[in-house]
């Protein structure tokens, strides 16, 4: 049996930590700043955690498990 290739969009979206958890970054920091509060950008500067229903698609999709 062949290795699991993995899919480069989503290798540019997600990352797994040490625990298996997957991080990724927000959307909605492109443009249309002045739009948006600033404490609703500065929660966006921070990582966030996958839910656990999407987390095993998205290691299948990086080639892990």
């Amino acid at each position: 049996m062949g290795k699991i290739k993995t899919h480069s969009a989503t290798a540019k979206r997600f990352t797994l930590t040490k625990s298996g958890k997957v991080k990724l970054s927000h959307s909605n920091r492109r443009h249309k700043l002045g739009l948006k509060t600033t404490k609703r950008k500065r929660a966006l500067r921070k990582a966030g955690i996958l839910s656990e229903s999407f987390a095993p698609a998205v290691k299948t999709l990086l080639g892990k498990k």
